[in-house]
């Protein structure tokens, strides 16, 4: 993953579409005297009254200027393809997001992740509340000032839409118009955050939320593993304080000896916990009966380039895949005494920079590459085929490399994809259209059917959606954009 690089941005107005002048129509009446034949005036024949048409013009030279006055800009602009003119903006529609917020911290963050809360599953209420956890990059002569920021968003309403908008389905949705609330609890650290992932332990007490840990791979190489459940608590805990002790690191893995980007969670074994390096290296951290953490100092090793991605299998307790610059994407299993991988698949002639695994298709994987690609792969495959397999879609409609690929939790057909290019795009795969429809439905040959929605945000670099909020997706850039589209 690339770090944040600050470009001038650019102001000023789209061009408005051209539109023809209002015309003057004579009163056909006006100065005519009495008529001596009812059926008789000055005019010779009704086709001479056809073609002067309402302007005095013949009908087929007015209509041939109105239709090239309207294809001025009939062309589709395409965020991330398109170069926007000298002095040009772009504005999103309002009518195309069921909710869009922007939200600033002090500094930039190359990575976050999303909370889940007690509030409960399925939510479409508004406004809608939030916890993310996000580290920050700040200026190189001021990395002491760098933290990781325990955040809740509050007040996120639904789109304004004007008073003929009759989308919304909750009569008792209040406070559309509020400005959304950025609350946060910070903790200090002393170098840029490049991969922050969060996970939450079962509870030991009945009615109380589970403990919610972070792991952070922070520039330094080392990977620093917080509690921040008092930082949650405080945010509904009126007049508490976090203390310097909850501050500080549970432990702190060293056994990295290059800074690293990739590291993850399981899901299926509490506090157990993968992070890669620069180096090609992969290390395994357990979390101990008594809540310590022992790295195993034995490390995984094959890439010959740098690990991108980890992401432990949804469904199998020993099983990991990693994504390198070398190109290949390749599948462990931690009992393996070697620690050497089980599948080596060389899926791009790119660094692969990013990797998901569907949680509701578990042989689904899909990966993002450098030079703009994103595709779909099925694991079986691999398993089975002596050959190179193909993927099960792949798409080259990005230009400039993808830093974030995720699958929506729910629906194994829809993915969210983030890119160089200043944009979020979502995708269905569910849809199939051939030449002719797409033609139909006005579709550029250079769009693919399955492209659903495209969201601008400047230096996007994660995307991630909401596990609780249907539909709901967060992205962090030069800021955080919070937004859910009319179309998922």
């Amino acid at each position: 993953m690339s770090k944040r690089t600050a470009d001038a941005a650019e102001d000023g107005p789209l061009k408005d579409r051209d539109r023809p002048e209002k015309m003057d129509v004579d009163d056909a009446t006006k100065d005519m005297g009495e008529f001596e034949d009812e059926f008789e005036d000055e005019f010779e024949s009704e086709d001479e009254i056809l073609e002067a048409g309402v302007d005095g013009r013949p009908d087929a030279e007015r209509e041939a200027e109105e239709k090239d006055a309207m294809e001025v800009d009939q062309g589709t602009f395409i965020v991330g393809r398109n170069k926007l003119e000298a002095g040009q903006t772009l504005a999103p529609d309002p009518t195309t997001y069921e909710m869009f917020h922007s939200l600033s911290t002090p500094w930039p963050c190359l990575s976050f992740d999303v909370l889940k809360d007690g509030l409960g599953d399925n939510r479409k209420t508004y406004p809608a509340t939030m916890y993310t956890v996000a580290g920050t990059q700040a200026e190189t002569a001021r990395t002491g000032e760098n933290q990781l920021m325990v955040m809740k968003f509050s007040g996120l309403s639904r789109m304004n839409k004007g008073d003929g908008d009759e989308s919304s389905d909750d009569d008792d949705d209040d406070d559309e118009d509020a400005d959304p609330i950025l609350e946060s609890k910070t903790i200090p650290l002393k170098s840029t955050t490049n991969r922050v992932r969060a996970t939450q332990l079962p509870s030991q007490e009945a009615g109380r939320p589970g403990t919610t840990l972070t792991a952070t791979m922070s520039e330094s190489s080392d990977v620093y593993i917080h509690d921040i459940t008092p930082h949650l608590e405080s945010f509904d805990t009126p007049g508490s304080t976090i203390t310097a002790q909850q501050n500080k690191p549970l432990s702190t893995i060293r056994a990295h000896k290059a800074e690293g980007y990739a590291v993850d969670w399981s899901s299926t074994v509490p506090g157990k916990l993968l992070t890669g390096d620069n180096d090609g290296l992969i290390y395994v951290t357990s979390r101990s009966d008594g809540g310590g953490f022992q790295t195993d100092n034995r490390p995984f090793q094959g890439h010959t380039g740098s690990v991108e991605e980890l992401q432990w299998s949804p469904s199998e307790t020993s099983v990991f895949a990693s994504a390198s610059s070398d190109g290949t994407v390749r599948v462990w299993d931690i009992r393996s005494k070697a620690r050497k991988p089980a599948i080596t698949m060389q899926v791009s002639q790119h660094d692969v920079n990013v990797m998901s695994w569907s949680r509701q298709t578990s042989h689904l994987l899909a990966t993002g590459a450098d030079d703009g690609t994103w595709a779909v792969w099925d694991l079986r495959q691999w398993k089975t085929s002596s050959d190179s397999p193909q993927p099960l879609a792949s798409f080259d409609y990005h230009k400039e490399q993808v830093t974030s690929v995720e699958w929506h939790p729910t629906d194994d057909s829809i993915v969210a994809v983030a890119a160089g290019d200043n944009t979020v795009t979502l995708w269905d795969l569910a849809v199939e259209l051939d030449d002719e429809e797409a033609k139909g439905a006005g579709v550029p040959s250079d769009v693919p059917p399955q492209l659903l929605f495209v969201h601008y945000l400047k230096d996007v670099k994660e995307v991630h959606w909401h596990p609780q909020i249907t539909g709901s997706l967060v992205a962090t850039g030069e800021e955080f954009s919070v937004f859910r589209t009319i179309s998922v």
